[in-house]
C-alpha cells in the first residue's frame, strides 16, 4: 500500500475553499486511476498549540508506481493543475509506503 498526503495550510477564503473542494476538486479526484480509497477533513486539530493546517487529505494506492501512473495521467494532470484554484494557503504534498504494525 502507498499513501499520498495532502497537507493545506490556511487559505484566504475558508469558505470558497470548503465549497470548491467538495463540490469541484474531490470530484476530480475520485477519476485518478488506481484509486483506492480516499478520505479528507475540515476538522484538524493538535495536541499543543495551533494546527498548521485548514484541511488534510488521504489517498491510497496498491503501491508507488500506480500512483505514480496516476498523477501523470490525464485525470492525475487535472487534478494537480486545479489546486491553485482554492488552496490559496499553499500545500504540502507527500508519500510514502505504508508499513503494517505488529503486536
Amino acid at each position: 500500500m502507498h499513501k499520498l498526503v495532502v497537507l493545506y495550510p490556511a487559505p484566504a477564503d475558508p469558505d470558497h475553499f470548503r465549497d470548491y473542494y467538495v463540490t469541484t476538486h474531490l470530484p476530480l479526484v475520485t477519476r485518478m486511476p488506481g484509486l483506492l480509497t480516499w478520505h479528507y477533513t475540515f476538522d484538524v486539530t493538535t495536541t499543543q498549540g495551533q494546527t498548521p493546517y485548514f484541511a488534510v487529505f488521504e489517498a491510497e494506492f496498491a503501491d508507488a508506481a500506480a500512483l505514480t501512473a496516476a498523477r501523470a495521467s490525464a485525470q492525475g494532470r487535472q487534478v494537480a493543475a486545479d489546486v491553485t484554484n482554492y488552496a490559496t494557503g499553499g500545500v504540502v504534498v507527500i508519500d510514502y509506503p505504508v508499513q503494517d504494525g505488529t503486536g
